[in-house]
């Protein structure tokens, strides 16, 4: 059980991307259903997960069982994915959850029930009074009310909206911020950093009072450590609830401006929930009735439960002379579905041929050029995305790119673990394509092993013979001594030697500039020249860096 401290929301932050829970629930479900939730069952949770191909991070080697809590009392437990009492069991919308059907629908009613405070998070009593809110709800409300809502006007303004009374008091706050921001005089950085403090001494004027400005993480008790820490935990959750909302589908994102906006096709069905679900918390001091209702993966009732909305929604998104009345609700939520991943289908193609005729060519190199100078919200989704572009513009393989994209065919999150970023199918070789904004040692911890793995299961899905590009900002010492070693090794584990050419982003983007140049398609021979090239530098050269310089200067005139 969680208690709730006076000021601001709190959104899980455990996984940062809800779609990762699944692997996770799943290893659970597995192992340990019907198994008691102790600190012993958690050290044995965690080792069984490193186990698998899914696992991402270390966990805390001091500490496993605080690594299990962290992956399954937060967002699991909390949307009522998992119940751990008395023993482990996968709950209803849990198991809607992996089984990979509907699962932005799935994610969107557990949404709307979390709340604060409830029999999961109490509030003590000297508090009492100052939480009353389902949090998604009223962040869902604040974006379709103001049309859109930036990433800093939720940290600021939204993170406040502890009690539903607050919402017209946030609005208010949140136009008077946008006016004052026209007028100043001071560059937006500095403006914003201002206001942020006021709001963070307002928020914490209690603490500051008393002079309890201590953080856990440091034992600087100064006003602008308290300050620094409070903005990165609000800057973190607002994160966390950014991406949770977006994976509902419901939202779509302005990646320049960090900001959400309804989608204008799934505004019928938030003014629906909106205008149909409590705003007041319920079952609070009531765990049983509140896993009851926590639990029950038909509620709270969506715009689409209703066979007359739904049958309007499956004719307006097919052509089709059958009587649909025929159909259950669930034949038509499958037809719905068919019809979207038709028309998401129909808007890839179309992207794809624009690509292949250099038509967004322009807008790939402003891309990376936004990407190069952080200004974007999610940096390392639009490097994945950016760089499929970017492989699909250059040359005439058939290249995939293993993120997930919304209705519109824009992406939601990147590749989930367990699978290379881009795949590109040249006949008769693959090629591999890995994307990271890590950068020093870190980059060499989280991706080094992980490519070459990915590389290993392209090859034996394939059966031919299969390449990797390895690409970044900027390339760790680390991963060049990583991926050179591997071209003189053979290992059986990841199918031979493996051949992994990294690649710094700006000379992949030179890669790219001499494509649209050169007035023709490279073909794939071209392609594999990079590599075939790599594989004989890697014998001749005296050392790694002799071999990455070769390389480098061979990718800047590949063509």
């Amino acid at each position: 059980m969680a208690y709730l401290r006076r000021g601001t929301l709190f959104f899980t932050t455990s996984p940062r991307t809800p779609l990762k829970m699944i692997p996770e629930i799943e290893v659970l479900e597995k192992y340990f259903e019907g198994t008691v939730w102790n600190p012993d069952t958690q050290v044995e949770f965690i080792k069984k997960l490193a186990e698998g191909k899914d696992f991402q991070g270390k966990g805390s080697a001091k500490d496993m069982a605080l690594s299990a809590r962290d992956r399954i009392t937060r967002a699991p437990k909390a949307l009522g994915f998992v119940d751990l009492k008395p023993t482990i069991r996968l709950t209803e919308p849990g198991k809607q959850l992996i089984s990979g059907k509907r699962t932005e629908e799935v994610l969107l009613r557990q949404l709307l029930k979390f709340q604060l405070p409830s029999p999961y998070h109490k509030e003590p009593k000297k508090f009492e009074g100052i939480f009353e809110v389902k949090p998604y709800l009223e962040i869902f409300r604040l974006i379709y009310e103001l049309g859109t809502l930036s990433f800093d006007e939720l940290m600021i303004f939204g993170m406040q909206l502890t009690h539903y009374l607050k919402f017209d008091e946030i609005v208010a706050e949140i136009k008077q911020f946008r006016r004052m921001k026209a007028y100043a005089k001071s560059s937006y950085k500095v403006f914003r950093g201002e206001y942020l403090h006021k709001e963070i001494e307002k928020i914490f004027k209690d603490d500051i009072n008393k002079g309890n400005t201590q953080t856990r993480e440091s034992k600087d008790k100064s006003l602008d450590n308290f300050v620094r820490t409070k903005s990165r935990n609000l800057r973190d959750y607002t994160d966390a609830c950014f991406r949770y909302l977006r994976a509902t589908g419901m939202v779509e994102i302005s990646q320049r401006g960090h900001s959400l906006s309804i989608m204008p096709e799934k505004k019928k069905e938030v003014r629906f929930f909106l205008n149909s679900v409590d705003r007041k918390p319920i079952f609070i001091n009531d765990e049983e009735k509140y896993k009851e209702y926590l639990f029950d993966a038909s509620l709270p009732v969506l715009y689409s439960d209703d066979r007359i909305r739904l049958l309007e929604q499956v004719s307006e998104n097919i052509k089709s002379s059958e009587d649909l009345s025929k159909n259950t609700t669930e034949q038509l939520k499958d037809k719905l579905d068919e019809a979207i991943q038709n028309r998401k289908a129909a808007i890839l193609e179309q992207q794809v041929r624009d690509l292949k005729e250099y038509k967004e060519y322009n807008d790939v190199i402003s891309t990376f050029e936004d990407i190069k100078s952080n200004s974007l919200y999610d940096a390392p989704l639009i490097l994945e995305w950016n760089t499929w572009r970017a492989m699909t513009m250059l040359d005439g393989g058939d290249i995939k790119a293993n993120l997930k994209r919304d209705d519109k065919g824009q992406p939601m999150s990147t590749a989930q673990g367990n699978m290379a970023d881009i795949i590109c199918d040249y006949g008769d070789f693959g090629l591999a394509v890995e994307v990271t904004m890590q950068s020093g040692q870190k980059q060499y911890e989280m991706e080094g092993e992980s490519v070459s793995r990915h590389l290993a299961k392209l090859k034996k899905e394939t059966g031919k013979d299969a390449y990797c590009l390895f690409i970044a900002p900027k390339i760790n010492e680390s991963c060049i001594a990583y991926f050179y070693s591997l071209h003189k090794m053979n290992i059986a584990f990841y199918g031979g030697q493996s051949v992994i050419v990294p690649l710094e982003l700006d000379v992949f983007i030179n890669m790219v500039e001499q494509s649209y140049r050169a007035g023709y398609v490279p073909d794939a021979e071209q392609v594999k020249e990079i590599f075939e090239y790599s594989l004989e530098q890697a014998e001749a050269a005296k050392d790694e860096n002799e071999w990455y310089a070769k390389i480098k200067d061979k990718v800047l005139n590949w063509l």
